[in-house]
């Protein structure tokens, strides 16, 4: 979800890549909330964070408290935050309605702080 949102609010403003300490695939129930706000995450899946370079990156977010288990070349990028977001998997559809909106909100701000970030380094 984190994703899908940050490539839709941030078109043009950031380039996003999606990973996990697995690769992954996108849950149903995450689809179909997503798609309720009009973003089609169907295509999308988690790469392992092994097939990224830390470098290339200068801001990193981890969900659900999964910051932890990052090798620690990922978490002192310029900008690291661990969202402390609840895991919706398994639990019931307004469960993950209420994680997408929140993460949602967060994707907001990152994007209107990073933008801020940008403007004033200029």
């Amino acid at each position: 979800m984190a994703e899908g949102l940050a490539r839709t609010l941030g078109d043009g403003k950031i380039k996003v890549a999606s990973a996990g300490l697995e690769a992954s695939q996108v849950h149903p129930t995450a689809i179909e909330v997503m798609s309720e706000s009009g973003v089609d995450i169907s295509d999308q899946s988690s790469d392992p964070v092994t097939a990224y370079n830390p470098e290339d990156y200068d801001v990193v977010i981890s969900l659900c408290g999964c910051g932890v288990n990052l090798p620690p070349e990922w978490v002192t990028r310029d900008v690291f935050q661990d969202w402390q977001i609840d895991d919706p998997d398994g639990q019931p559809i307004e469960t993950f309605r209420r994680v997408r909106d929140e993460i949602k909100q967060r994707v907001e701000t990152l994007i209107a702080n990073e933008s801020v970030s940008r403007a004033t380094a200029s």
